[in-house]
């Protein structure tokens, strides 16, 4: 047998990739004395994706270093964050996340037999519990909840009253699993501070917490679930895995917000200890890192290429997936998947002699709309009136792209600036140049005609995925049937709002970072 790790490589194991620890005093004079309590808890929503290989790596460190795990499967979290689990569905639900999770620690050797798995109602309907929740609701201020929750429960115009119980709720868990420790993303920070300060007030002990980075999805922003492209789901074919990791933003020599080595840090490294880039032998052959930080080197010094990371990633990935695919591919877990993730009710045929006014299949999600930086313009070759552009929109290589903006914008206001470009159209060549997508730009409705490009948000990536506001979801057609005319139908209601957002059907397009808009063009058409 080998001897048990000491207090020091305890803390080692406890904290490596964390982005922070509250309370660490506290925590090296527990694994003085014994092992640590500790929970993870997550709210049985969306469908976890491979992000979540991230905690549960933490969790395979935990175990190592002898601490007391208990998972919790917050099933009222869940309905009480703006209802994004129906009540009706949330057994079914619950028992989805228990055996993905399983599953996911299974693929990656942890053994079950040392974790404790515990479903929210199971105690928080109970007398004592929700006395409790009355009584912090009698000290903390309305003002102090809604900042704990802001970076965590879905932020809404008019919010209801059950998403400001959310960080009051999670507070209380600490008491009543009996933990020492709360790990969670640094995204749950303002709800641990809450916790600190509130906790104390009830008689209750204040709390180790510890959190980890928020990792980039593959678009360059925090992976989602309600974002499509910004993640691959547990239970992807390996040809979606491969076709979103093509997608996925990986600048040359680019380690900031990079999704897929970030992947790589967090994940791959702590449970093999090392990563092997698979090349050809005319580029080097394979190369094995067993140190994180040579991969980044070479990596920003573009010794490693994106194309060779992608690939080996899509390998190591699929390794890990292979399992939980395999499980769920059982008769009596694709029924529960079905009844936990109903597929939505399709939108009921016009009738004869009636117009649909949205036909089922045109929505926004069809389009791959994303952030582009322009590296470079020229003036076509052949007409005066276009420019050509290279625009890197977070692929291995730049795009050429071809628009019609000579005597609207000068050259020197395009070089280097982020523009929205629709990236799914079918390839056509403008004047003997093949165009590989749209710059969108807002138009003035009369004369004389002014054209401005739309603007993301400041400190957006090339790459970032923009999506208008409810159809965050959805795979975007990989590429759009000139015949299906779905982009022409979208556009008839494109518009630029009276404080110049951009919208269509008055639903703002967006970045994860805000409001995608124009210069001045109030009441403007888009295209």
């Amino acid at each position: 047998m080998e001897p048990a790790p000491s207090p020091q490589e305890k803390y080692r194991l406890i904290t490596r990739n964390l982005q922070e620890v509250l309370g660490e005093d506290k925590l090296m004079d527990i694994l003085k004395e014994r092992e640590l309590k500790i929970y993870w808890g997550t709210a049985t929503t969306g469908k976890p994706h491979v992000a979540y290989f991230v905690p549960m790596s933490k969790i395979a460190d935990f175990l190592k270093a002898g601490c007391e795990v208990t998972i919790l499967f917050a099933d009222l979290h869940a309905y009480l964050d703006n209802m994004k689990a129906p009540w009706e569905l949330l057994e079914y639900r619950t028992r989805y996340y228990e055996n993905v999770i399983k599953a996911m620690l299974e693929s990656i050797g942890v053994p079950l037999e040392k974790l404790k798995f515990v479903q929210g109602t199971d105690y928080q309907l109970s007398k004592k519990y929700t006395l409790d929740v009355y009584r912090l609701s009698s000290v903390v201020t309305q003002h102090d909840v809604k900042k704990a929750g802001a970076e965590v429960v879905k932020q809404v115009e008019h919010p209801l009253l059950s998403g400001l119980l959310y960080p009051g709720l999670q507070a209380l868990d600490e008491e009543y699993l009996k933990v020492d420790a709360q790990f969670g993303g640094v995204d749950q920070r303002k709800i641990f501070t809450f916790a600190e300060k509130y906790l104390p007030s009830l008689g209750y002990a204040k709390r180790i917490h510890l959190m980890n980075p928020m990792v980039p999805g593959l678009t360059g922003s925090k992976m989602s679930s309600s974002e499509e492209d910004s993640k691959i789901d547990l239970l992807d074919s390996k040809e979606d895995v491969k076709k979103k990791l093509k997608k996925a933003f990986c600048e040359p020599g680019n380690v900031e917000n990079n999704g897929v080595l970030s992947f790589i840090k967090h994940v791959l490294f702590p449970l093999k200890s090392e990563f092997v880039v698979l090349r050809e032998e005319k580029w080097g052959g394979n190369k094995t890192y067993t140190a994180y930080e040579a991969l980044e080197k070479d990596f920003a010094e573009q010794v490693v290429h994106p194309g060779d990371l992608k690939n080996s990633v899509e390998v190591a990935l699929n390794k890990l997936l292979d399992p939980i695919r395999e499980k769920f591919n059982s008769p009596e877990l694709k029924k529960l998947t079905n009844a936990a993730y109903p597929t939505p009710p399709k939108a009921k045929p016009a009738e004869k002699g009636t117009k649909n006014s949205e036909p089922e299949n045109v929505v926004p999600s069809r389009l791959d709309i994303r952030v582009g930086k322009v590296i470079s313009v020229e003036k076509h070759p052949d007409a005066d009136s276009l420019y050509v552009e290279k625009i890197d929109v977070g692929e291995p290589e730049p795009r050429t792209v071809v628009s019609g903006l000579v005597q609207f914008v000068p050259q020197e206001q395009l070089q280097d600036r982020l523009v929205v470009l629709l990236c799914n159209l079918k390839p056509q060549k403008m004047r003997g140049v093949e165009s590989q997508g749209m710059v969108l730009c807002a138009s003035s409705v009369g004369e004389p005609r002014q054209v401005e490009p739309l603007d993301p948000p400041a400190g957006c990536c090339a790459g970032e995925r923009v999506y208008v506001e409810g159809y965050e979801g959805g795979e975007p057609d990989d590429e759009l049937k000139p015949k299906k005319k779905v982009f022409e139908k979208l556009q008839a209601d494109f518009r630029i709002s009276e404080d110049c957002v951009a919208q269509w059907k008055q639903r703002n397009f967006l970045t994860k970072l805000g409001r995608v808009s124009c210069k001045s063009l109030r009441g403007g058409s888009i295209g």
